[in-house]
């Protein structure tokens, strides 16, 4: 009895160290039938009856591939009624799941053993479900995770409680390892079944753990307990990183229309470290859904906005996400840069308004008389403009950039193209399919609004009548 005290004083110092469970909580416990699962079992059993009042349900699962399926699945249906508790069984095909997913045999079990602990979960009104997993295969986490070349999240390994469709998965044994919980149903007489599948190394855990680490014991006799207390480091690190970055996140990155912005030089200024976590959170709430971090477009989109040059790129982060640099900007996005359908309006003089649904601009002409009208001093970055009506050639047409345009700038000799502007003015390349281009009659580009306006039909003394062209942001009513 002194041993399953020990258990239980250890499995319940986890518990308030983590908040696993509260009491009076309804939790599921996952019993495979073997003895890291028997040993839970009994032990929550235990803690139920003498030390804190929970209400334990006992789910089994059948997969489905060993002959011993159906035994095992009595086996701890017995246990279940033995301890008075409810009992949940599923009974799979998982062979068969697997043709149809194209899942790998471990994957598909493991996908539809969750499925049906969740759903046992919310049938129950359960706050948790318990898993079994141990100090053991928390070694074995880590070190598969580290030969695949993780980070610090993965290091951290297997976590006490991690949330999954709304219930929380919680792992009491992680600070126990599996010689205890034998040796406890050994010394109960808690009878357990064995899966003879633990012993085949043709799956990638099993290999790690019967060949792997005892060959790096012989190196370190200590190595899964070193394995579980990275683990342990890692975890508390991680989730301190973790929540740097999301003040990061706060403070530094603005939501623009469900675009995420970030500015370069705030940027420069974050650790290297937090940097990371920064673009892989961004990552992430853009896309609950996203495939994983890929550590190589992560570095990419860093070291791209570090470096001076060039000014202008775009990135495809793969799962329908995309990075683009505009100049001092990055601009996250959950879909491509889009693209602005061609739009062309000609204009017979004189019309007042014209609306331009495809930007959401309205322009709008004002005919003045000489003796009306005072013209400002004029400049770029103006969303209005002046022309001598009686120089100006008609009809105007309002239309969408297009390749090659060029436009004769005032105070310039000869022509320049309006995509070696928006350059030097530093227009982001998302924002100028939305700078309509107003020609002549001739076709000679006149205005670039909030741009530049071109040496035609420049006001000056000799000018009887001007046109001023104002571009405005359509409202509700043009809508």
């Amino acid at each position: 009895m002194e041993q399953m005290n020990g258990l239980v004083d250890t499995v319940l110092d986890a518990a308030a160290e983590h908040g696993l469970w509260s009491p009076h909580d309804t939790i599921v416990v996952a019993v495979s039938g073997g003895p890291d699962s028997v040993a839970l079992l009994r032990i929550l059993h235990e803690i139920s009856l003498n030390r804190m009042p929970l209400n334990l349900v006992c789910a089994h699962v059948n997969h489905g591939f060993r002959t011993e399926s159906r035994e095992e699945a009595e086996f701890v249906r017995g246990m279940a009624e033995e301890l008075g508790l409810p009992f949940e069984l599923a009974v799979f095909d998982i062979p068969a799941y697997m043709k149809e997913s194209g899942l790998g045999a471990q994957e598909a079990a493991r996908k539809k053993r969750y499925q049906f602990l969740t759903d046992t979960a919310h049938q129950y009104r359960a706050s948790a479900v318990a898993l079994a997993h141990h100090a053991d295969d928390q070694a074995e986490t880590v070190l598969m995770r580290l030969l695949r070349g993780s980070g610090l999240s993965g290091l951290a390994g297997m976590r006490w409680k991690r949330t999954e469709k709304k219930v929380e998965l919680i792992r009491p044994f992680l600070r126990i390892n599996k010689t205890a919980l034998v040796e406890l149903c050994h010394s109960h007489g808690y009878a357990y079944a064995e899966d003879a599948s633990n012993l085949q190394v043709k799956y990638k855990r099993n290999a790690v753990r019967l060949e792997v680490l005892p060959f790096l014991e012989r190196y370190n006799g200590r190595l899964s307990q070193s394995l579980t207390q990275l683990a342990e480091i890692a975890g508390a690190e991680d989730e301190f990183m973790e929540a740097s970055a999301v003040k990061c996140f706060q403070e530094l990155v603005r939501n623009t229309q469900g675009k995420y912005a970030l500015e370069r030089a705030s940027f420069a200024t974050v650790p290297s470290a937090l940097q990371r976590r920064l673009i892989k959170l961004i990552l992430n709430y853009l896309s609950a859904d996203y495939p994983g971090v890929d550590f190589n477009k992560i570095e990419a989109v860093r070291r791209g906005a570090l470096q001076d040059h060039p000014t202008t790129w775009s990135l495809d982060l793969g799962g329908g996400l995309t990075c683009v640099r505009q100049y001092d900007t990055l601009l996250f996005s959950s879909k491509p840069p889009q693209q602005q359908a061609g739009y062309t309006y000609r204009l017979s003089f004189p019309e007042s308004r014209l609306i331009l649904v495809e930007i959401g601009k309205v322009l709008t002409m004002t005919v003045l008389e000489r003796e009306s009208f005072l013209v400002p001093g004029e400049g770029s970055g103006k969303m209005s403009a002046w022309f001598d009506v009686h120089e100006l050639v008609f009809p105007l047409t309002i239309r969408s950039r297009q390749p090659g345009d060029i436009i004769k700038v005032m105070g310039l000799n000869g022509s320049k193209k309006v995509k070696d502007i928006y350059i030097d003015d530093k227009i982001p390349s998302s924002e100028r399919s939305f700078i309509p281009l107003v020609c002549d009659g001739l076709g000679n580009i006149v205005w670039i609004p909030g741009i530049r306006r071109s040496i035609h039909a420049a006001v000056g003394r000799q000018t009887k009548a001007v046109l001023l062209l104002s571009l405005n942001e359509m409202d509700q009513e043009d809508s």
